[in-house]
């Protein structure tokens, strides 16, 4: 019996879909009946999961469009990104982490209002933030040990063989004491001149540094040995991490410091 030529065409098109054609054989009109309801059953059902699929990448922009997982674009990765653009990583966590930290001090621990908080003071640590600890500090803890110490070899290797590694251990105490004496002479000065041209009301530089140096002097005690008491041991694991995490470790610490400098320094 000759088969229609619909019922034909839907064989040809399920056959191809399933990549082989088999030879033909005959068959009576109820089977073709019952094979054509299901090949149309078939072609209905992917129209269907089509449909879906188009109208969940119409909703969801993101929505991967092919289901082959070799074929689909990597995900987002934070590790990649600091590699990639390490000095705007740094700088972008330095100007929030210091400006949040200002905040919380204000809100959290001095329990200032929101409606009164002291946007100068703010600004002073966003200002601070960007500058010296994002830029400079950069600068001068990733390019500048880089040239005096073998960083590369010591942080790529695992805990274990960094304490067999005599060298790396000695290059880290010595990137340790390095970095103390620049947070001594160097960051506690400069923050308090950053707090002079902040809060001092004049536009003369010499006045913030002599304003800055002032108060620099007068609470050098305390704040050295606060210093050396957090810094001491946060320098050894934020010397001993990847270089490209150097920074952003560091800036986990520096997150309590701040607020805490905040807290005790940041006032008028």
């Amino acid at each position: 019996m000759l088969r229609s030529p619909f019922i034909i065409l839907l064989l040809l098109l399920n056959q191809q879909a399933n990549g082989f054609v088999p030879a033909p054989r005959r068959k009576n009109i109820p089977s073709l009946l019952s094979e054509s309801k299901s090949i149309l059953d078939n072609i209905l059902d992917k129209a269907a999961s089509n449909n879906e699929s188009t109208d969940k990448l119409l909703m969801d922009p993101l929505a991967d469009m092919t289901t082959n997982a070799d074929d689909a674009p990597s995900s987002w990765s934070y590790a990649e990104f600091a590699q990639t653009y390490p000095n705007v990583n740094n700088i972008g966590i330095a100007t929030i982490k210091t400006a949040s930290a200002d905040l919380l001090a204000q809100v959290a621990i001095a329990h200032t209002p929101v409606s009164d908080i002291d946007w100068e003071r703010a600004f002073l640590f966003c200002a601070f933030g960007a500058v010296y600890l994002g830029a400079f500090q950069y600068w001068y803890q990733v390019n500048i040990f880089k040239k005096v110490f073998d960083v590369d070899k010591f942080t790529s290797q695992s805990w274990g063989d960094k304490l067999k590694d005599t060298e790396g251990l000695k290059s880290l105490f010595a990137q340790t004491a390095l970095d103390l004496t620049v947070l001594t002479f160097i960051y506690l000065p400069t923050f308090y001149v950053f707090k002079a041209g902040v809060f001092s009301g004049s536009a003369d530089p010499a006045v913030w540094l002599s304003s800055g140096l002032d108060s620099y002097t007068t609470n050098f005690s305390k704040d050295e040995f606060d210093l050396v008491r957090v810094w001491a041991p946060a320098d050894l694991i934020c010397f001993s991490v990847p270089l490209y995490l150097r920074l952003p470790v560091r800036h986990v610490v520096s997150f309590v410091w701040t607020a805490y400098l905040s807290f005790s320094r940041g006032g008028h």
